[in-house]
């Protein structure tokens, strides 16, 4: 009974999650005009105008409503395709480190490039992980696009070193 109580009034804690998060998606939703009025060749300066910011000492996260209404835009330029406001809080989530549950056709793929580009912005390199060869190869390709709008690269590794070991030891 407590425990009702206790949603009813605070909600759960994936709502007060989201209402956490609705100020940053709004921010992100208010730079689209701005993203907008650039040009095609304002979106790679943009990349290495947010790797200068990090250099300085700004910290990843302050990047978060620039870069993530950047790869939206870049999107929408590459691939004819725009991130929902929910597929900005999955890219957000999985920034956090939090995992985001989705079914099939919801855009799981388009997702991902929001935290991948954040994260990569930092110059380590950022990795999505797939069992499926086909899969990986197909992403790469079709959401590389967005990477490469931005002034990024983007590769595939399929059928690595420890998948082969593994069929060995199992065979």
């Amino acid at each position: 009974m407590f425990n009702a109580l206790f949603k009813k009034v605070f909600g759960t804690k994936h709502d007060r999650q989201m209402k956490r998060m609705q100020p940053l998606i709004q921010r992100i939703a208010d730079l689209e005009p701005k993203m907008k009025g650039l040009g095609e060749r304002d979106f790679p300066g943009l990349t290495a105008d947010f790797r200068a910011q990090l250099a300085k000492g700004r910290p990843l996260d302050e990047l978060i409503p620039e870069a993530f209404a950047a790869v939206r835009e870049a999107s929408v330029r590459a691939l004819g395709m725009r991130h929902y406001d929910v597929q900005m809080i999955g890219g957000l989530g999985l920034h956090q480190g939090r995992i985001a549950e989705m079914r099939t056709g919801e855009g799981k793929t388009l997702t991902a490039t929001t935290a991948l580009y954040l994260n990569a912005l930092a110059g380590k390199g950022a990795h999505l992980i797939t069992v499926n060869d086909y899969l990986a190869r197909r992403d790469a390709e079709w959401m590389g696009q967005i990477y490469q709008y931005m002034g990024m690269s983007c590769g595939v590794i399929v059928g690595g070193m420890y998948h082969t070991e593994r069929q060995k030891n199992y065979r």
